[in-house]
């Protein structure tokens, strides 16, 4: 799996160097089998000093993954309103992170806060809905929010909430990621 998702990274790096007039992304034909299957990712891009220039992604399989990590991986490079105007040279300064997901597992829990935050657990993404408003966290949030409290709040701003708001409405789905950075 390592190599399919090394090659995802790599093959997401060159679309965006093909965007900016670099050569063409090759790989895609060459690609293990499983990228031709319905498949949800998300695309991180950030400058090699740590801050972020991007993340787009899929929560859930609508189109084969190859396509859906290209797709993202151009979303982060361009549309993402916080990703500042690249040039093919700042390419070589960004890391690219291809993170392929799981399928989204409802959390149950007795519809309070307090049991909302029983249920997370460190080290997994989490999707909040309430309404229309949706937000999510890839694991990899946890390490800049430590603890359920903070992970939660910051959570209901992203699903542009206040941090107080709570309504037994919301809902929560947990789901895992394999990663891989090129």
């Amino acid at each position: 799996m390592t190599d399919v998702l090394t090659s995802l990274a790599r093959f997401a790096r060159a679309r965006i160097a093909e965007e900016l007039g670099g050569e063409p992304a090759d790989g895609r034909d060459t690609m293990h089998a499983s990228c031709n299957h319905p498949g949800a990712s998300f695309v991180t891009l950030r400058w090699r000093d740590g801050r972020l220039q991007g993340c787009i992604g899929s929560l859930e399989p609508r189109r084969p993954l190859a396509d859906d990590v290209a797709h993202n991986a151009l979303a982060a490079a361009f549309i993402d309103p916080r990703a500042a105007p690249l040039t093919l040279s700042d390419l070589a300064a960004l890391v690219v992170e291809v993170s392929v997901l799981s399928r989204l597992e409802r959390i149950t829990f007795d519809g309070t806060e307090a049991g909302a935050r029983a249920a997370l657990r460190v080290g997994e993404g989490v999707v909040l809905a309430y309404g229309a408003r949706r937000g999510t966290f890839l694991p990899q949030m946890w390490e800049s929010l430590e603890t359920p409290e903070e992970f939660l709040v910051e959570l209901k701003r992203k699903a542009r909430l206040e941090p107080f708001f709570w309504s037994p409405e919301i809902e929560l789905h947990r789901y895992t990621v394999v990663k891989a950075i090129a």
